[in-house]
């Protein structure tokens, strides 16, 4: 019966059509594009519109009933358009318009289309189509943008125009490199901008790829070379890359221009991971035809790792991988910067309103417009021009100090502009790998079944193993002098339960294998860079090698074969060679790799034995991709599950023996599926899934990823100081889990609710109801339920997750990253920060209010895409809780003073000019304006930019006084009321003093109120300030020394004879004091009576 009560009260017809018309205003103002193509999708849905009615408190029962009982709900009702002249009166005639200007912008707007395109060998005039010039283009101005600008811009001006200036300086360095072309008269020097597609390029070692290209030759014997990718996708793992076939057993360079041979490349797209294309040789008989894959690429922006490489060029310029995946990073603008705005345009209002005021006071006579020119004028010290440089130079300030931070070494601010944002977060989305972790993967468990060991038993397999091996190399000598072994295949295996020591001895050698790990000797590669050492003379010990893959795990798991005893010790595209514990070489050809890919999850490899002549496939992978492949077992299931709870990323390894007969008839099919030029991921796929059935599953392994630094203190404190903490990762949903746990981004004690996978929108409908049962309990979600339940019940599904202490969302896209950012900040009006270190998280930073980038083993890109890039995680608690809280604080401080300064004299203009009949005539005139903004004031307000309320000590040990700067409170529109009401106040009290005291010369009131307009800014700036600093006491004595030694200069304004005398200094001591002492005293009274959280504390 529960169930079917409703949680909440039906909304009203009415209610619910405004909420209907409410949510399809958004859509269609967030839409992908312009056009009625977005209206349908809420609107007028044919199978599911009638879902827009239903409560989402509906129970499970409303979806166990007859589909039929939907359509008794109603529908939305859609307008008959009126036909013939009465529509085209009616309104028709706007219709048409508006088609005809959205007609006119898609034409003027039309993109390019991108092609696929047949590229000749070193012919590049034989391209059909005009490519773009291979130059790059990172400016985001042009000259024109810095023109205009006046003498207050000028700080932000110049500051724009040098980092413009160094960006076209870096990139003119970068078109301006010279690369070898080769061409039939040999080779030419030719700049990056110049290269051309079909140009032959040659590109030597620890040289930048210029653009796209195919690789067509090596100086490498193996046919093959690696490259670094680090600066295209964050890791800084080592990719092989492979040439071409029939180009690298030509005899010679030259002979490239003696084929007659084209690559046929698909369109430009931004998939980095992923190619197709073909290579066809015409004057062979019969003519050769070559797949291409991602392998034979070579990515501009990558740097070649070895060797020497020879490629031709079919992608330049913005036609590039690396210029396609590079999203112009938006302008971000800080919330206190906004409010600051706000606050700007109320007080130009009150500027406009303030003349026309004193403008019908005078009763609108004369030419009543000029006078409003002229109060407009005389007023205009109500906008603050000054604030926006003096807000710059404290942002730089606190960028400054943040830098030099002893306790954060190594952070960098790349964007100097919003540092109060670290004091307004409400979000953090983090990362998982690299980032709550460190990235280092440890080997800690091998499963076989019904026998597991861990990191204390690994000894066991070592002897296991050793004993395996000496038996039968001891049984191969026996054989010596007999025949080899005939091929065996799967019929042959013996059908008995293998001992522990032969599924040990298949595991490892499964594990051993079945990788994409290359073994690298470092002592060979000498100065001149020569790596081609022949293998008989190459030295296999221990020292001499490192280990380069695409992925940690890979290395990990080879570097534990290596520690019990079966040790990689060489690899070309063609073998890899094993060393066993006795020391004996064994060697493998390699006939078939497959790789591992997101969709596939898995990896596999065919392999012959070369002593035995057995054809073995290994395959290793996901415990979700394998477990339906593999043969029947009641284990793995379980097993994967209770390491997953360790916090483990588990990997299944199987294999299957093959005759030479199956692995014929594979090879064939597979063959022909690479060499299809349509669909053929999906044929190529389906050829490998026809071997991956019935597999015997040998093993299952356990890594560990070890937590960073003082995760756990970090993210309690960044709790406690009321931040939101969501994980976003692209790991599996058990590992996930179990390192928010081990993290303690979920305590224990807590409650988790798993989101289950949903495919339509009654199971995300039903999903949503069961969330919305649960009270305090952190959320988990997968990638595929996140985009069903965001394209069905997108602001539900934000609404409950927000509600949540803790969420998780696991194998997540880069792009869902962004998109869950750009959600949160639409729907909760909140600030967010995104926290990663590879290069799938830089979309993530971009997006959000405030990016932070961590130094980590993906690379350099997360930390150069973010505005603050710090070198652990640990440091991010004292960037958020100490200097956050400082940058926010003095900010909301600087601007009100400024504000206050401005206002002030306004206020006293306002009061002279009306005590003499609303005319409008400057107060003070000449130096006394500029050097009221300038020389008198803007070192003491300037030095609020080292006031602090709070100790660091203290903000850390009580993270929880973060809370309030989340509300906003430093700079509201009650402060700013406050303000206004104080400026009022100061500025009638000095006009009015001033009036009342002076003696019979104009002279005199001059003289007497702005010395004491002076004094009360200074006076202000010590009122405002909570912690005095050595150079704030200097600023605010240097200024008062300017201002005594400038009155001698000013003899225009003020009478030296009456200022030195008596009456001056009393007159002006007693406007000051009326104008300061109330305001000292309020302050003094609020402290007692209503203290502020801080000062609790630190009494």
């Amino acid at each position: 019966m529960a169930d079917q009560i409703p949680l909440y009260p039906v909304r009203s017809a009415a209610a619910a059509a405004a909420a209907n018309r409410k949510r399809a205003a958004y859509y269609n103002a967030t839409g992908p594009r312009p056009g009625a193509a977005r209206h349908s999708r809420y609107q007028l849905e044919d199978e599911s519109a009638h879902l827009d009615e239903m409560p989402l408190m509906m129970s499970e029962e409303g979806f166990e009933n007859d589909e039929s009982d939907y359509h008794t709900l109603p529908r939305a009702r859609v307008m008959q358009r009126r036909r013939g002249l009465e529509w085209f009166v009616c309104g028709g005639w706007r219709l048409l318009c508006a088609s005809c200007c959205d007609w006119l912008i898609n034409i003027c707007q039309r993109k390019k289309e991108l092609k696929a395109r047949t590229v000749w060998l070193g012919c590049p005039e034989k391209c059909e189509e005009k490519h773009p010039r291979n130059s790059i283009k990172n400016q985001k101005y042009n000259v024109f943008t810095f023109i205009p600008g006046g003498f207050v811009l000028a700080v932000i001006i110049m500051r724009e125009a040098v980092d413009e200036f160094r960006r076209f300086q870096r990139d003119k360095e970068v078109n301006a490199q010279l690369y070898s072309k080769l061409t039939v008269r040999g080779q030419v020097q030719v700049k990056s901008s110049d290269i051309q597609v079909g140009d032959l390029i040659i590109v030597e070692k620890n040289q930048r790829i210029p653009s796209d290209m195919v690789f067509l030759r090596t100086s490498e014997k193996a046919g093959s070379c690696f490259i670094r990718t680090d600066q295209l996708d964050g890791e800084t793992d080592w990719k092989l890359k492979v040439a071409v076939s029939c180009t690298q057993r030509l005899p010679a360079l030259g002979d490239l221009f003696s084929i007659n041979a084209y690559v046929y490349a698909q369109k430009p797209q931004l998939d980095i991971h992923s190619f197709e294309g073909t290579f066809t040789r015409e004057d062979s008989d019969p003519p050769i035809h070559e797949s291409l894959s991602i392998e034979n690429t070579l990515w501009a922006s990558t740097v070649v790792a070895s060797g020497t490489v020879i490629g031709v060029v079919i992608y330049t310029g913005k036609e590039t991988r690396s210029v396609m995946n590079t999203s112009n990073p938006k302008n971000k603008v800080g919330l206190l910067d906004l409010e600051l705005n706000q606050l700007t345009k109320a007080l130009f209002l009150a500027l406009v309103a303030l003349s026309v005021v004193m403008v019908t006071l005078q009763g609108f006579v004369g030419p009543w417009y000029r006078n409003l020119f002229r109060f407009l004028l005389l007023f205009s010290y109500i906008i603050p021009i000054s604030l926006r440089v003096n807000l710059d130079m404290g942002k730089a300030a606190y960028g400054w100090m943040i830098m030099k931070d002893e306790n954060i070494p190594g952070t960098v601010v790349r964007t100097s502009t919003i540092p109060e944002e670290l004091g307004r977060l409400v979000y953090l989305l983090t990362d998982k790998t690299g980032t709550l972790t460190r990235n280092e993967m440890i080997f800690k468990r091998l499963h076989l079944g019904t026998v597991s060991y861990g990191t204390d038993t690994m000894d066991e397999i070592q002897s296991h193993l050793s004993s395996s091996y000496s038996q039968i190399h001891s049984q191969a000598a026996g054989n010596n002098a007999s025949s080899p072994p005939p091929r065996k295949g799967p019929s042959s295996a013996p059908k008995v339960r293998k001992s522990v020591s032969s599924r040990i001895h298949e595991a490892v050698k499964a594990i051993a294998l079945c990788h994409n790990v290359t073994p690298v000797y470092e002592s060979w590669a000498g100065v001149t860079g020569e790596t081609e050492v022949a293998e008989a003379d190459r030295d296999f010990s221990d020292e001499n090698r490192t280990y380069q893959a695409s992925s940690p795990d890979e290395v990990a798991l080879v570097q534990w074969t290596e520690s019990v005893g079966l040790t990689l010790v060489s690899r070309d595209l063609a073998s890899m060679q094993l060393k066993t514990p006795g020391g004996q070489i064994l060697t493998f050809h390699i006939l078939q790799m497959f790789p591992f890919t997101s969709e596939s999850k898995r990896m596999g490899v065919i392999v012959r034995d070369e002593s035995t002549a057995e054809i073995t496939f290994y395959m290793k992978g996901a415990d979700v991709a394998t477990s339906s492949i593999v043969q029947y077992n009641d284990w793995l299931e379980e097993e994967c599950g209770n390491m997953a709870r360790e916090g483990l990323r588990t990997l299944v390894v199987a294999k299957r023996s093959l005759t030479e007969e199956q692995y014929q008839d594979f090879e064939s099919r597979y063959s022909q599926a690479k060499l299809s030029l349509h669909d053929r991921t999906l044929k190529v796929a389906a050829v490998v899934e026809s071997l991956e059935r019935e597999m015997e599953l040998l093993c299952l392994t356990g890594v560990e990823d070890q937590l960073q630094a003082d995760v756990r203190p970090t993210l309690e404190m960044l709790r406690n100081a009321g931040i939101k903490i969501w994980m976003l990762t692209g790991d599996k949903l058990e590992t996930a889990t179990c390192i928010a746990k081990s993290s303690h981004l979920v305590s224990r004690s807590q409650d988790i609710h798993v989101f289950r996978q949903v495919t339509s929108r009654g199971e995300a409908h039903l999903e949503l109801n069961a969330l919305r049962r649960r009270q305090d309990c952190a959320l988990v979600i997968s990638g595929d339920s996140l985009e069903v339940c965001l394209k069905y019940y997108e602001h539900e599904l934000v609404e409950l997750a927000c509600q949540c202490p803790a969420v998780v969302c696991c194998r997540c896209s880069p792009t869902q990253k962004a998109r869950i950012v750009t959600l949160l900040q639409q729907h909760t009006g909140r600030r967010t920060c995104a926290i990663g270190d590879g290069g799938n998280d830089v979309s993530m930073i971009q997006a959000a209010d405030c990016g932070i980038g961590i130094e980590g083993k993906e690379g350099m890109q997360a930390s150069l895409a973010a505005d603050f890039s710090i070198t652990q995680f640990r440091h991010l608690g004292r960037l958020l809780v100490v200097h956050g809280r400082n940058s926010y604080k003095r900010s909301a401080a600087l601007g009100q003073l400024v504000m206050h300064r401005g206002l002030v004299i306004s206020t006293m203009q306002a009061v002279f000019s009306s005590v003499f009949y609303f005319a409008s005539v400057p107060l003070y005139q000449g130096f006394l304006m500029v050097g009221y903004a300038t020389v008198y004031t803007m070192f003491p307000v300037f030095s609020l930019v080292l006031d602090q309320d709070v100790k660091p000590e203290m903000a850390m040990l009580y993270p929880e006084l973060y809370k309030d700067l989340t509300k906003g409170r430093s700079l509201s529109f009650k402060t700013f009321l406050i303000w206004v009401l104080i400026s009022v106040y100061q500025g009638g009290i000095l006009m009015y003093g001033a009036l009342l005291l002076f003696e019979s010369e104009f002279v005199h009131v001059v003289a007497i109120s702005f010395t004491a307009l002076v004094l009360t800014e200074l006076l202000m700036v010590a009122l405002t300030v909570r912690t005095w600093h050595w150079l704030m006491v200097l600023a605010e004595f240097l200024s008062l020394g300017c201002y005594v030694a400038s009155l001698i200069f000013l003899n225009e304004y003020f009478d030296v004879a009456f200022i030195t005398t008596v009456t001056f200094l009393w007159k002006v001591s007693a406007i000051t004091v009326v104008s300061c002492l109330p305001l000292y005293v309020l302050k003094y009274l609020k402290r007692k009576l209503s203290p502020p959280s801080y000062c609790k504390l630190a009494s």
